[in-house]
């Protein structure tokens, strides 16, 4: 028997280890073409402008790192860095103090209208967000926000998305932990703060990691609201390098490496929350 036990464990062994070089084979090739736009802007940014353009492309990278000095002459860099930073660390801050109240009411509390209002929420994500450029435009200039920071950040500080999003997640834990903490004399607010949140917070991080990748990316409305250059987001500078006629690729490049960096760090910092967040976020109690 112990022979036959042995032999049955080894058996296992040898499938894992073939399934497990399956699953590699696949990963490793779609690994790499994943990372192959990366890696070819890093080449492109070492280039020069002759170079880059030639047909067949080089796949060799030539050492100009002067390419990064250039763009800081043609860009005010750290200005449209910082303007991106606030505008990324704004709209994210407003949505983890908004998000989770508005997911939280719809998922535990009952009200009249409940079901009209959470559909309304749902079709927002149903149209295309170009649709609100105009009348948003027209109240920030009324409210004599052009070209300025909060012009940035006050139209992202709330999601409908998010909403969702952490609403399934509220959805997903136990009511025993809420029905408790109401038996404690707890009110809705308290229960929410001082229970409900903290379970959430794997979801709240991953809606977090999202809003700030969304903000930090974001063109077309900076693009809208700040046409000053030390005013615009990195996305709008990088954009205005394009010319009609002729872009300097290597430069832009360097540029959009730069500003890529920050999210990079920031979701290699929160990956596993991130992750375990979004897969939590469709499993409902």
């Amino acid at each position: 028997m112990a022979e036959v036990g042995r032999a049955y464990e080894g058996g296992r062994a040898r499938s894992r280890r073939r399934s497990h070089v399956g699953v590699h084979a696949i990963l490793i090739p779609a690994s790499l073409v994943m990372i192959a736009p990366f890696l070819w802007q890093i080449v492109t940014s070492l280039k020069t402008l002759s170079s880059a353009t030639r047909v067949p492309p080089s796949l060799l990278p030539e050492g100009r790192w002067d390419n990064y000095g250039r763009m800081f002459d043609l860009l005010p860099f750290s200005d449209q860095f910082l303007n991106t930073a606030l505008m990324a660390a704004g709209r994210t801050a407003g949505q983890i103090l908004l998000c989770p109240l508005a997911a939280y009411a719809f998922a535990r509390l009952r009200f009249p209208g409940r079901s009209v209002l959470f559909g309304l929420f749902l079709s927002v994500l149903m149209v295309p967000p170009q649709l609100f450029v105009l009348p948003q435009y027209e109240i920030t200039a009324s409210l004599g926000w052009l070209n300025s920071v909060q012009a940035l950040i006050v139209p992202g500080m709330f999601s409908a998305f998010g909403v969702f999003l952490l609403r399934q997640f509220f959805l997903g834990l136990p009511r025993e932990l809420e029905e408790a903490a109401r038996l404690d004399g707890a009110g809705p607010l308290r229960t929410y703060w001082y229970v409900m949140l903290p379970l959430a917070r794997p979801g709240v991080i991953a809606m977090s990691v999202l809003a700030l990748l969304w903000s930090w990316n974001d063109l077309f409305w900076p693009l809208v609201v700040n046409t000053d250059p030390e005013k615009m987001t990195l996305s709008a500078g990088l954009a205005a390098l394009q010319g009609q006629f002729q872009t300097d690729y290597p430069v832009l490049m360097a540029g959009s490496l730069l500003a890529s960096l920050p999210v990079i760090a920031a979701f290699a910092l929160l990956q596993r929350q991130f992750i375990q967040g979004i897969a939590h976020t469709g499993v409902k109690g």
